[in-house]
């Protein structure tokens, strides 16, 4: 089983969310998508955790600024996609799609996402029904085409399209308001999205994220998961 602690980083600026999680079995920890050290090395104190690992999504400097700074404090291992070895800070393992990476009794299964990012990986954990998107899908949306085609995120999205929808999911950043509007615009009749932005409002009103969400409720509220071929993702992206 897994604890997992989401962390504000760049707060009010980028709105990044780190992620300290925990194989319960073991207590064996990583980081997902350090942004920032301080923040995550408090949360580390506060809990008396030593993370052994860090895992990467992808390599913007907004997901992995922190990750010398943190390998420096705890030695722990960064971990990514193989493909990105050359542009992630302090790269120690390498990992790639159809391939799995333990944590303690945690596994994770390794999807590739290239589309934001050519290299992007989802970090999923099956058993525990959780998953990590990074900057692929956020909240009513998905995140920009830095590198890639909107083919790639299409096919991107019918692998996220394919998992459970009891799959809860964790991005990199707290987005949802800013695409809520345009969500609504392009679902008005969508009673499940009105229901999930005022579950949002009220979960930041409190200074808690919107996440986690299921995937069942996003592939319904989401526009850019909710498309059905290529031509309508074209329209909306």
């Amino acid at each position: 089983m897994l604890s997992i602690y989401p962390i504000l980083c760049r707060a009010g600026i980028m709105d990044n969310y780190a992620y300290l999680i925990v194989d319960e079995a073991s207590r064996t920890s990583a980081v997902i998508d350090p942004s920032e050290a301080a923040p995550i090395i408090a949360k580390c104190n506060e809990l008396n955790i030593k993370p052994q690992y860090i895992l990467n999504t992808h390599h913007h400097f907004d997901h992995t600024d922190g990750n010398l700074a943190l390998k420096e404090i705890y030695n722990c291992q960064i971990v990514a996609n193989i493909k990105d070895s050359h542009r992630i800070p302090g790269f120690d393992i390498g990992v790639e799609e159809g391939k799995t990476f333990a944590l303690g009794a945690s596994t994770a299964e390794i999807i590739d996402v290239s589309a934001h990012t050519q290299g992007h990986i989802l970090w999923y954990f099956p058993q525990d029904k959780v998953m990590f998107t990074g900057d692929t899908l956020f909240n009513l949306c998905v995140g920009g085409l830095f590198e890639g085609t909107v083919e790639e995120m299409y096919q991107a999205l019918q692998k996220i399209k394919s998992l459970p929808d009891d799959v809860e999911f964790y991005p990199g950043h707290e987005y949802t308001m800013h695409f809520a509007g345009e969500a609504l615009s392009l679902l008005p009749h969508s009673e499940e999205l009105v229901k999930y932005i005022q579950r949002a409002q009220e979960r930041l009103s409190q200074g808690l994220p919107v996440a986690p969400i299921t995937l069942g409720i996003e592939k319904k509220c989401n526009p850019f998961l909710a498309a059905k071929n290529l031509t309508e993702l074209q329209q909306i992206l």
